[in-house]
């Protein structure tokens, strides 16, 4: 029988047997700041790629309706620039701020989502009545901010019934009536896209909490009965339907924009065609540089810049799933688990819509796609992701450590 005394040595034996490189990879994943860095490197690399994306892929679309190649790059550079600061200010606030906020982001959300049922104030875009008028050409897309609200409310309610959520109505009520509120919401505006989103939430944090599988399977039936429904009674969704069954039937018509995100990506090969150089993108691929931003990716930077693209998001999943099981605190937790659920899911109808193993639903690609309304609430969810990295065993203490003046040839000041 092996004593506690004989478990280091046997950690020893073992740290000795690995390969080198074994060995320092997992002395780099040990590290107790790990998370936070791999949660900022992969932010970052993506956010630079997204705007250089978002200047070739909407160059040509930004000449011809304003005059000038570099209007809507400069639109994006100016969310980042707003996004940033809001993002740090996130990672410098702690648990207790955001559950002091959560009520109020849920409430200011369902808000702002009733507020476009209101002739003139309700805009229409791409046949989605989703979008927010604030006066002149400043417009936002409340279901955005509700994707961050609501997991910011569920982490909450959950934290606060960590003790009773072996109880199946405590893990449904009243999370599944207002998350179904909001969603409804959200169907009501016609997008369809933005709610799966947030019943992935819904749903993905039902089974983070332990629900039992009966009840996990059963949510699932419903929220997909309930899809299908919105889907069979509208005819622009069946259209999609019917694109993403067979796009090369009418590539003139519905299939329209699969057919050309394909040859975009067919097109690219191994190393691309080039930054700049897309041709999808002068006009024959709708959307290039939000919804279908992916394409013009695969055609610039080819298969390896694609790949590339995934492993950061890989890595950005991989992050938040560390940083979920590596903090003790319920809230922190359930949130830190939503929001790695709700990017991840938002990556995964993008990218499925793109490649065609989806339905086209038009929603964008996150940090890369263009738009400030998707770009503010993830930044926003990225910084308190570092804020909970900070908590993790051990990080403060190393965050102290690096903070430490190093010019260690400068002599110490005594006090007389």
């Amino acid at each position: 029988m092996t004593s506690i005394a004989d478990q280091p040595d046997q950690k020893q034996d073992r740290n000795t047997s690995e390969r080198p490189w074994v060995a320092a990879i997992r002395e780099v994943l040990d590290r107790p700041l790990t998370s936070y860095h791999i949660l900022l490197g992969a932010t970052g690399l993506l956010l630079v790629l997204g705007l250089l994306m978002v200047l070739s892929a909407s160059s040509v679309l930004s000449l011809r309706a304003n005059g000038n190649s570099y209007t809507i790059f400069i639109r994006q550079l100016i969310w980042v620039g707003v996004g940033l600061p809001m993002a740090y200010v996130a990672s410098r606030m702690t648990p207790r701020h955001f559950r002091m906020l959560a009520y109020v982001a849920l409430l200011g959300s369902v808000f702002l989502l009733v507020l476009t049922y209101i002739p003139g104030l309700g805009v229409g875009v791409n046949g989605n009545t989703n979008w927010l008028n604030l006066g002149g050409p400043l417009q936002i897309q409340p279901s955005e901010f509700a994707k961050l609200a609501l997991v910011m409310w569920c982490a909450d309610l959950y934290a606060r019934k960590e003790k009773l959520l072996t109880q199946w109505k405590h893990l449904l009520v009243p999370m599944v009536p207002v998350c179904g509120l909001v969603i409804a919401l959200v169907v009501g505006q016609r997008d369809l896209g933005t709610a799966l989103v947030l019943m992935a939430v819904m749903i993905g944090l039902i089974w983070i909490v332990g629900a039992p599988t009966r009840l996990f399977v059963a949510t699932i039936v419903v929220v997909g009965t309930i899809a299908s429904y919105f889907v069979i009674t509208a005819k622009h969704r069946m259209d999609r339907i019917s694109s993403f069954w067979d796009p090369f039937n009418d590539p003139s018509g519905i299939g329209w924009q699969a057919y050309h995100s394909f040859y975009a990506l067919s097109t690219g090969g191994w190393w691309g065609v080039g930054i700049g150089n897309s041709r999808q993108k002068w006009g024959n691929l709708p959307e290039a540089h939000t919804d279908f931003i992916f394409s013009v990716i695969g055609e610039e930077l080819g298969l390896v810049g694609s790949l590339t693209v995934l492993a950061l998001f890989l890595t950005l999943a991989y992050a938040g799933v560390r940083i979920a099981t590596r903090n003790t605190e319920p809230f922190v937790r359930y949130a830190a688990a939503g929001i790695t659920i709700w990017i991840m899911a938002q990556t995964l109808v993008n990218l499925g819509a793109v490649i065609g193993l989806l339905p086209i639903v038009g929603i964008p690609l996150p940090l890369l796609s263009y738009g400030g309304s998707a770009l503010l609430p993830t930044l926003i969810a990225i910084g308190m992701l570092l804020s909970f990295a900070k908590a993790e065993p051990g990080a403060q203490a190393a965050l102290k450590e690096t903070r430490r003046p190093r010019f260690g040839w400068l002599p110490s000041r005594r006090t007389p």
